[in-house]
């Protein structure tokens, strides 16, 4: 390629990540502007970074790729550019290293009982009978099954770290075969080879993986074919001692099914980043319960995110200057 490759930023990139993202080669014209993509495509516009927002396809006709700065592509289903023929990719692995630490903070919280122990601390409270069977036995990680529902860079990043506590992981795939990772994640991270899990199962396979899990890790994108794959079934096979921790989309988990084993005592207890509907109502059952953690959509946050979305970025404009595929190709017969 020997033309000028116009590249529109509407994200909040430094002028050191911009720079960053011109060094890949003086073929590329990389401008940021702050606002909607609506407002700011213009004819010359051949590739766009963007979070989220809808806009006319007529105001840039030469958009060739869409690279978003979120893994989810929710935001643009059914609208203009994702009936298009334009190439989206999504920053799927630069949220795994902190989602990931997320899930594992998870865990040991609803393991050692910590949202237990932060109530009693708020109430001054000293809950400690030495002669009495104690709340606080804990979960412990070692030796503990984890099923990890979606294998995709935050999987395999979970992966890594729950089997350097000493856990056996089961995971989730949509072949079921051992796969190779074929996204983006930071270096040094993740299990690119698939081969940390003792076991792979589909996900009609889900009835045989559940009843051997002590914890179980949501990390799917939604799309038709999972919205609400973790309802009332998939929950009644689950240990009653077993945690679930769902960091991949509210609409994943039938809510009410959750709240009904919750009560019932049929669940050792949930860590949620996402819910449906999101925000979570105030009225929502799940805000009072001891064993549940709710966090505001935030394990995805890091200090670092940028960074990480700029190399991924750059590494796609080197493969599309070079006409190689793109990593992070959204499927849209998938719906992600």
């Amino acid at each position: 390629m020997s033309r000028t490759v116009h590249v529109l930023s509407v994200g909040q990139l430094s002028e050191k990540q911009l720079q960053r993202l011109r060094a890949v080669s003086p073929l590329l014209s990389v401008e940021q502007h702050t606002g909607q993509p609506e407002d700011m495509l213009t004819s010359d516009t051949e590739v766009l970074y963007m979070v989220n927002g809808a806009f006319d396809l007529k105001q840039a006709p030469n958009l060739r790729w869409v690279q978003l700065e979120s893994a989810g592509v929710n935001q643009l289903h059914n609208t203009p550019v994702w009936q298009s023929d334009v190439a989206i990719t999504t920053a799927s692995g630069v949220h795994a290293v902190q989602i990931a630490e997320y899930v594992l903070m998870s865990l040991l919280a609803l393991g050692y009982r910590l949202p237990l122990a932060q109530r009693l601390q708020a109430k001054s409270e000293w809950q400690r009978d030495p002669f009495e069977p104690t709340p606080f036995k804990p979960l412990e990680l070692r030796n503990a099954t984890l099923g990890i529902i979606g294998y995709g860079a935050i999987g395999r990043q979970v992966a890594r770290l729950a089997t350097a506590f000493g856990m056996r992981v089961l995971a989730t795939k949509r072949s079921g075969r051992l796969p190779a990772f074929d996204g983006w994640t930071p270096e040094g991270t993740g299990d690119l080879d698939g081969t940390l899990p003792a076991q792979y199962y589909t996900l009609d396979e889900l009835p045989e993986m559940l009843p051997a899990c002590d914890a179980v890790v949501l990390a799917l994108p939604l799309a038709a074919q999972t919205k609400h794959l973790f309802g009332k079934a998939e929950l009644a096979l689950l240990p009653s001692h077993a945690l679930l921790v769902n960091i991949g989309r509210g609409g994943l988990l039938d809510h009410d099914a959750l709240i009904a084993v919750l009560r019932e005592g049929r669940l050792g207890g949930a860590a949620l980043d996402v819910t449906d509907p999101e925000p979570l109502p105030a009225e929502s059952p799940l805000w009072h319960m001891e064993n549940v953690i709710i966090t505001p959509h935030i394990s995805g946050m890091s200090s670092h995110y940028n960074d990480r979305a700029v190399e991924l970025f750059a590494e796609n404009l080197r493969r599309y200057l070079h006409h190689e595929s793109l990593l992070n190709e959204v499927q849209r017969d998938l719906g992600y």
